[in-house]
């Protein structure tokens, strides 16, 4: 398995950080709390080489090491970083995301059982089905196999 260097680690804790901060209010970590950071570089996986990417994409923007930046200038840097999108940033902020709703003390926080969706599954509020209208109504856009 391949590891994040130490200063990637703790850019990748700075941004986790920033992008969900903890909340007194609503009574939750951020995604920086070990528990949830630990989660989160334990198998970066298919998302490695795309977070490593970020991570310098975030040095570079920030013209230093983002880690070691003010939390003021890490939400610029960030918000900077979100505006030119790109799939590095889908990745890292997948890994932020999944591992932050994984944990149990944010998944109480938002009155959900903290268990997996299956076997068990979820109940899904019905929406209105009219809204893919649009979508049926659309000629096929794809050959036909012959």
């Amino acid at each position: 398995m391949i590891a994040l260097t130490s200063a990637q680690s703790e850019a990748l804790r700075a941004f986790a950080g920033t992008m969900i901060p903890a909340s007194a209010e609503h009574g939750v970590p951020g995604a920086d709390d070990a528990l949830i950071f630990a989660d989160m570089t334990r198998d970066l996986g298919r998302d490695f080489a795309d977070v490593v990417t970020s991570l310098r994409r975030l040095d570079e923007l920030a013209g230093a090491d983002y880690a070691s930046l003010t939390p003021a200038r890490r939400l610029e840097i960030a918000n900077q970083f979100r505006a030119e999108g790109g799939a590095a940033l889908a990745a890292i902020v997948r890994v932020v995301l999944l591992a932050y709703y994984r944990d149990d003390r944010v998944m109480l926080s938002l009155g959900q059982e903290p268990r997996p969706p299956f076997p068990k599954g979820h109940v899904v509020e019905q929406g209105d089905w009219d809204l893919l209208a649009p979508v049926k109504a659309r000629a096929p856009f794809w050959r036909k196999v012959r």
